[in-house]
C-alpha cells in the first residue's frame, strides 16, 4: 500500500506540465483535473505517511524498551553477581549459588532484550528511509500543487482577457458595420457628381454664348465686306483703311 501511494508521489511529482499542456486538448479542463487528482493523492499520501510515521515511532519505542531492559537485566545480573561474592565471601555458599544463578537469569534475560533490540535496527533503518522518501515525495507534490493552480490560474486569467479582447474586437466590427461615416462619404460622393455636373452645365452654356459672338462677328466682317464690293462697282473705289 504504501509502496503504491509512492509510487504515485514520484509519478506525479515528477510531471512535466509544460508537456502536458502542449499535448492537451483542454488545458484549462486538463489542469482542474491535475489539480484534483494532486489533492486527492496528497490527501492520501499524508494519510499512508503518518501511518507510517506511526508504526515507526512504536517501533522506536519498542527498541527503546528493549534496550532499556538490557540496562535493566544487566544492572540485575550485576548486583544479583556482586550480592553472590558477599554470600560466597562470609562462606554463605547456598546462597552464593542462589544469587549467581539470578545472575545467570538477569544475563539470560539481558541477551534476549539485546537480540530483541538488534534485530529492530534494520527494521527502524529502513522504516525511517520510507518515511523520509514518502515526506521528500509529499514535499515534491505540494510544490508541483502550488505550480499547477499558478498555471490554472494563470491561464484562466488569459483566457477571461482573451474572452474580453475578442468581445471588443467583435463590437468594433459592429461599430464598422454600422459606421455613419460611410454613408456620409456616398453622400458626399453624390454631392461632388452633382456639382460637377453643374459646373459642366456652366461650361456648355459657357461655350454656347461664346460660339453665338463669334458669329457675331463672322457676320459683321462679311458685311463690311459685301459694302466693300458694292462701293468698287459703284466707281467709288476701295474705301481707304484708317487706323
Amino acid at each position: 500500500m504504501k509502496q503504491s501511494i509512492f509510487g504515485r508521489v514520484a509519478q506525479l511529482a515528477k510531471a512535466n506540465i509544460n508537456d502536458l499542456l502542449d499535448r492537451a486538448e483542454d488545458p484549462q479542463k486538463m489542469l482542474d483535473q491535475m489539480v484534483r487528482d494532486y489533492s486527492e493523492n496528497i490527501t492520501e499520501a499524508e494519510s499512508a505517511v503518518a501511518q507510517t510515521i506511526g508504526n515507526l515511532r512504536l517501533l522506536e519505542e519498542d527498541y527503546r524498551k528493549a534496550v532499556g531492559e538490557t540496562q535493566d537485566w544487566g544492572s540485575k545480573a550485576l548486583a544479583a553477581s556482586r550480592k553472590a561474592d558477599e554470600y560466597r565471601s562470609a562462606g554463605n555458599s547456598v546462597d552464593a549459588d542462589k544469587f549467581d544463578n539470578l545472575a545467570k537469569v538477569a544475563l539470560q534475560r539481558q541477551m534476549t532484550a539485546e537480540g530483541t533490540a538488534k534485530a529492530m535496527e534494520p527494521n527502524i533503518a529502513s522504516q525511517s528511509t520510507v518515511v523520509e522518501q514518502l515526506k521528500n515525495g509529499l514535499t515534491q507534490m505540494q510544490s508541483k500543487l502550488t505550480e499547477l493552480t499558478a498555471k490554472r490560474n494563470e491561464l484562466v486569467s488569459r483566457s477571461r482577457v482573451a474572452a474580453a479582447q475578442s468581445q471588443v474586437n467583435d463590437a468594433l466590427k459592429s461599430l464598422d458595420a454600422a459606421d455613419p461615416t460611410s454613408t456620409l462619404g456616398r453622400f458626399e460622393d453624390r454631392i461632388r457628381r452633382e456639382e460637377a455636373t453643374v459646373r459642366g452645365q456652366q461650361e456648355l452654356a459657357s461655350s454656347s454664348l461664346e460660339a453665338q459672338f463669334a458669329s457675331l462677328e463672322d457676320l459683321g466682317e462679311q458685311t463690311e465686306v459685301e459694302a466693300r464690293l458694292a462701293a468698287l462697282k459703284s466707281g467709288g473705289g476701295q474705301k481707304a483703311i484708317t487706323y
